[in-house]
């Protein structure tokens, strides 16, 4: 669940387990649990009181690693693919391109 995060960003800042404890209001027995991985799923509520003691975010938390969204291919992608591999290109695969670049705008 990206919890490393709270280690990362506690040794950033300087800050021992004791002082996020007082300031997030965590009991440091949660805290020692959840730095440790005993704890792998904690509560909403003493995430929020973490992130907002190292100035984090849930987002922060999340490790989903998305991959950054690719822009759609332009006509020159399209023109530039084809002048490279028309040639190579069977008949079917050039009609199936026909057929994709048609349904663009559908």
């Amino acid at each position: 669940m990206g919890l490393e995060k709270i280690e990362e960003y506690k040794k950033k800042l300087g800050m021992t387990t004791a002082e996020l404890s007082e300031r997030s209001g965590v009991p440091k027995g949660t805290l020692d649990k959840i730095l440790s991985g005993v704890t792998r799923d904690p509560k909403l509520e003493t995430l929020k009181a973490i992130a907002r003691v190292l100035g984090l975010t849930l987002d922060d938390f999340d490790d989903v690693h998305r991959e950054p969204e690719k822009p759609a291919p332009t006509y020159d992608d399209v023109e530039l693919l084809i002048a490279r591999n028309g040639k190579k290109m069977s008949k079917e695969q050039k009609l199936r391109l026909i057929q994709l670049l048609s349904e663009i705008d559908e």
